[in-house]
């Protein structure tokens, strides 16, 4: 099959996961819909299928609505966060040091400025979860206020191109959160110490999402794990982040579907990287405790295929034949550039348990992860797609593993 028909197959496979599927939160019929479709491929070009059930939460809102004295200001139900029904004092607070010194029992708390200047780590995320972002949380459970209101400005390196973004995401947090603008908390600032009037319409729905794994034999030992996560922030199509991912490893399961070596190959299509407790990379783990020995090198997709730049490929602690084999893909495949270093995406987790990696993404996008108003929004969609760099990227990963 030549480069033009793999294209036709990136086209068709995205077309589905992000135009016909579109959002793919966790917990959603949308997301089972892409998991199943993704199964389906990976069955039709003979591999043997998995597919892990994790318990999750879905969510959803009808909106949300906050008043004082007949003034009305643009809120929105944070994701994931419980619904509610408050009307308390408005009490302001831009610090921690704030935050430790004030009494907010039973009280409607407005976080801004530098309390709220990047979006705070799930309480229990596995992953990164800094000591501030533990204190801060903390010293909201213990001070039990009515509610929070929560005004951010722009923050790329933390929440992606969303603005406002909300700065509590986590179905493990039960104070009811809302998010708005910044200039919109400077108006509600005159507020404080009034009574205000606050309404989310949102909910949480126990339900189910999977992992899916295909291989393509039965023995585990120096295994290659391919990996790419399926799942969408709220309210994006997901296109670079990370439909192109996917559709890299349903190509890869046709390209390396009559591979034969002493690696056996393992593709993982996780569900959680862009959700509160990344359940799919958890339940990996936990189904992999004392066995990552077995895996030589794990390959992860994750942002491949924009528009702009070239595609690159970043290593992470490789030993010299995997490098070699590495540096011959860049010479043979002059559109693939050695990438940056990073460490956002599902690859640390094979780092933080001493596998080597190599994570396969966007020059641009990487070189411009800090600054980009692209992911986790309406505008990563399939306009911003180059797909013949997809190919490429699948053409490159199937060489790399050949030359294993």
């Amino acid at each position: 099959m030549d480069k033009k028909e793999f294209t036709e197959k990136a086209k068709l496979h995205l077309a589905v996961l992000c135009a016909a599927i579109g959002e793919r939160r966790v917990g959603s019929v949308e997301n089972r819909k892409a998991t199943a479709y993704a199964k389906k491929v990976l069955e039709e070009s003979g591999w043997k299928t998995e597919a892990t059930e994790l318990s999750v939460i879905d969510w959803k809102t009808d909106g949300a609505a906050l008043n004082c004295n007949g003034q009305s200001f643009e809120v929105f139900s944070s994701h994931y966060s419980s619904g509610c029904s408050v009307q308390g004092e408005l009490i302001a607070v831009n610090t921690i040091n704030q935050l430790e010194q004030t009494d907010i029992t039973d009280k409607i708390v407005l976080l801004y400025g530098e309390i709220a200047s990047q979006q705070i780590a799930p309480k229990r995320f596995p992953f990164w979860n800094p000591e501030e972002h533990q204190h801060i949380i903390s010293l909201l459970e213990k001070g039990n206020p009515k509610a929070l209101v929560c005004a951010t400005e722009r923050n790329s390196a933390t929440a992606g191109g969303i603005y406002p973004f909300p700065l509590f995401e986590d179905g493990d947090f039960d104070i009811p959160s809302v998010y708005m603008k910044d200039t919109e908390g400077e108006k509600l600032l005159a507020c404080a110490g009034q009574t205000v009037e606050l309404e989310s319409k949102a909910i949480r729905i126990p339900e189910t999402a999977f992992n899916v794994i295909g291989r393509n034999g039965n023995q585990t030992k120096n295994r290659i794990v391919i990996t790419a996560h399926i799942d969408t922030k709220i309210g994006t199509p997901g296109a670079i982040d990370n439909g192109t991912g996917v559709a890299i490893v349903l190509l890869l399961a046709e390209l390396l579907k009559e591979h034969s070596s002493n690696h056996p190959i393992e593709l993982v299509i996780f569900n959680g990287e862009d959700y509160y407790g990344a359940p799919g990379q958890v339940k990996y783990m936990e189904q992999n405790t004392g066995k990552f020995s077995d895996i030589l090198l794990n390959i992860n997709i994750d942002g491949a295929g924009y528009k702009e730049g070239l595609s690159c490929f970043s290593a992470f602690d490789l030993p010299e034949n995997i490098l070699d084999a590495l540096h011959e893909v860049f010479w043979d495949t002059p559109e693939i550039v050695e990438g940056l270093p990073w460490y956002q995406g599902d690859h640390s987790m094979f780092l933080q348990n001493g596998c080597p990696a190599i994570a396969v993404s966007s020059q641009w996008f990487i070189e411009n992860m800090e600054c980009q108003e692209l992911t986790h929004t309406p505008k990563d969609n399939l306009s911003v797609v180059n797909y013949e760099r997809v190919v490429e990227c699948a053409w490159g990963v199937a060489g790399l593993v050949r030359r294993l």
